[in-house]
């Protein structure tokens, strides 16, 4: 078994060494599309809208990508993923980024040859139990069937949080998120455990959403972010700085509905950077002066992009907590355009 894990390990390097010879920037623009990486469906995050358009929280950042480097946020091929697809779309060159509800840890850094260029969600895992189970507490879930994705951190962390609590559980393997809800409402299994975003996101799309309840426990941390391959570092500049934009918008007040306005120029040098009226900020990545007001164009900024599609007013309901500003108490926080 472990070698098995290895040699996967080291095949997925060994593609993430071949394709990061490329330039991706350029093949990007000679192609004229970016080629991103989502999840199956995820409502919220990613997913299908009712006309067949991808739309989402993660769906925006591939958006904003495009709207940079291209400067059409709908030059867009999505690449749906499973937990276990996902590396192996990235390092052969299949996508160009990944976008998708996947945790930064160490070892898909470092052994994996991946680049997290920012955290775009900070999260942690969840359980979710039917309402009539009569729990309150995942401690009370002694003996109980989980509902888990393979081939994700919520695999060890489930082990872990079983056995520091001296609790059993037997575990039912899924790949993706439909099938985790199809299971689930089924009765396949007792529990539906994932990052409480997740759990959130799957929960507004049942006919009973208050029948069933998230319980209070979060075991992990578990900061959400795009990737990128090792090794192309002009690329990986991109990805980061672009959602970095669209942080710093936020922070700067600069919104889809003002940036008109105030791309004409203010008397804020940093949001004339940003916008492109001041410096030289595009050219340095081979990018026109305008990417980033293209980039907060195509879905706002990230607080507006997080209100549009998970925000409190949504099915999914999520309050900003640890992802409001760094100046509302929380973790976001871009450096500065300089």
């Amino acid at each position: 078994m472990k070698k098995t894990v290895l040699l996967g390990a080291l095949t997925v390097a060994g593609l993430a060494a071949g394709a990061a010879a490329a330039g991706t920037l350029d093949d990007v623009k000679a192609r004229g599309t970016l080629n991103c990486g989502v999840t199956t469906g995820l409502v919220g995050f990613a997913a299908p809208d009712a006309n067949g358009e991808w739309a989402g929280f993660d769906v925006s950042v591939c958006r904003a990508v495009a709207a940079a480097v291209l400067g059409d946020s709908k030059a867009v091929e999505f690449v749906p993923t499973t937990g276990k697809t996902r590396f192996t779309a990235l390092a052969s060159g299949e996508i160009d980024v990944l976008a998708r509800n996947t945790t930064w840890t160490y070892s898909r850094d470092v052994d994996l040859k991946f680049e997290f260029i920012g955290v775009n969600y900070y999260d942690g895992q969840g359980f979710m139990v039917p309402k009539d189970l009569g729990v309150s507490s995942a401690k009370e879930l002694d003996g109980a069937t989980v509902c888990i994705q393979t081939g994700t951190t919520t695999e060890l962390n489930l082990a872990d949080f079983f056995r520091a609590n001296n609790i059993s559980y037997e575990p039912v393997p899924i790949e993706t998120n439909a099938e985790a809800q199809q299971q689930y409402l089924a009765g396949a299994c007792d529990v539906y455990t994932t990052d409480a975003s997740g759990l959130a996101a799957t929960r507004a799309t049942f006919d009973d959403p208050a029948g069933h309840v998230l319980l209070p426990e979060i075991i992990s941390k578990e900061p959400l972010g795009p990737l990128v391959r090792h090794g192309d570092h002009e690329w990986g500049d991109v990805v980061r700085w672009t959602l970095n934009a669209l942080v710093s918008a936020e922070e700067l007040g600069v919104t889809s509905a003002n940036i008109g306005e105030m791309s004409a120029g203010t008397n804020n040098p940093e949001i004339n950077r940003l916008l492109g009226t001041e410096g030289t900020l595009g050219e340095m990545m081979g990018l026109d002066a305008g990417w980033a007001k293209s980039a907060i164009m195509a879905g706002g900024n990230y607080g507006e992009i997080f209100a549009k599609n998970i925000g409190e007013e949504t099915p999914v309901g999520l309050a900003r907590g640890l992802n409001a500003q760094w100046t509302n108490g929380g973790l976001l926080y871009s450096p500065p355009f300089r």
